[in-house]
Parts: C-alpha cells; sequence; structure tokens
C-alpha cells in the first residue's frame, strides 16, 4: 500500500527515514563564544571576519542557489572540539586562537543543529552541531593572532553588541547574539 504525498503516514514514513539519513551523514562538533566586554557603558562583542575561502567552505544544504557577497563576512569565533577535549574548552581556545583575546564562560547559550555540504574534498554533506556559550572578556588584544590562524580569519574586532547582529553573515550565530543580549538585559554580566 502507497500513502499519498503529505497523508500523515506518509509523513509518518518520511520521519523515519529522515533520522537514518542524518545518522548516516559525517559528523563535526565545533564550540565557540559570544565574548562581551563594556567599554564606557557599551556592550561589545568579539566578531571575526572570515576570509572568503572559509565564508565559502560551508554552504548550506538547502538547495538554493549560492549568491555572491561582496560585504565582508562576520561570524562569532568557533571551531572544532578535539579529540579528548570538553566544549567548553574548545570554545575558550578557540576564541583565543581566532580573536587573541583570552575570555571566561558565564553560561552556555545553545547548541547549534544545522547541516551544510562540503566544498572542499569530497562535498559530502555534514551534521554538525556548534555549542555556544556566553563569555566575559578577562585579557589580551583583539586580533593579535598567530599567522597560521590568518588562513581561516582576516581580522578580529570588537562591534558594538546593538550593532552586531547585521553584521553576523548567518541566521542561527545572529539568534545566539540575540540570546547573549536577552542574558545581559536581564541578569547583568559577572565578572
Amino acid at each position: 500500500m502507497c500513502s499519498a504525498p503529505g497523508s500523515a503516514s506518509s509523513k509518518r514514513l518520511e520521519s523515519s527515514i529522515i533520522p537514518d539519513t542524518v545518522s548516516a551523514m559525517a559528523r563535526e562538533i565545533s564550540a565557540g563564544g559570544v565574548v562581551l566586554r563594556e567599554v564606557s557603558g557599551v556592550w561589545q562583542v568579539a566578531l571575526i571576519e572570515l576570509q572568503k575561502s572559509e565564508a565559502q567552505s560551508h554552504t548550506p544544504a538547502r538547495g538554493k542557489a549560492s549568491r555572491k557577497r561582496s560585504r565582508a563576512v562576520f561570524g562569532l569565533p568557533k571551531g572544532l572540539v578535539d579529540p579528548g577535549e570538553k566544549a567548553e574548552g574548545a570554545a575558550v581556545r578557540e576564541v583565543f586562537e581566532e580573536t587573541g583575546v583570552v575570555a571566561k564562560p558565564i553560561t552556555k547559550l545553545s547548541d547549534n543543529k544545522y547541516v551544510y555540504v562540503r566544498t572542499w574534498g569530497d562535498g559530502e554533506r555534514v551534521f554538525k552541531v556548534v555549542s555556544f556559550y556566553l563569555m566575559s572578556y578577562v585579557s589580551g588584544e583583539i586580533d593579535d593572532l598567530k599567522d597560521e590562524m590568518r588562513v581561516e580569519v582576516k581580522k578580529a574586532l570588537w562591534v558594538p553588541l546593538i550593532e552586531a547582529s547585521r553584521n553576523l553573515a548567518h541566521s542561527n550565530e545572529r539568534k545566539v547574539l540575540r540570546q547573549a543580549q536577552e542574558y545581559v538585559a536581564a541578569r547583568g554580566m559577572p565578572f
């Protein structure tokens, strides 16, 4: 018996197939941070401008035609969790490597889950989970990066928190930034 598309039995069939598809995909676990500091009463967040090749390596797997970006592509600092490493520790490490600043984790904000298509090598679809943490600035100079990081990061900079959302390339990172803003508005920042 064949179910009509959109019918209740068809939807049950689709939901049983989709998890198998995701489980067969390559997986990546990453972590990153929303690093905040206050300067003269203005909250600032550390953002990174990705190198063009790095920005294009995470093409969304939505079947949309890709469009060329002429503007700079900004993101939150993040990267892969190393074997044996905890997500929170990876977030602190990645923030330092990609921005040059040392930051202290305050709280976990969210886990972003998505599928992307690798634009290098095998072109494989990848299921990715990125754990983001709210962090407070401790020390260091923004954009003081090792030369090998310049392959990924064009520059790191402080941006006023109220302006940062419109500078981020990805909607899931804009959502994380809103969560950080809501946390600060409700609780302030423990230093």
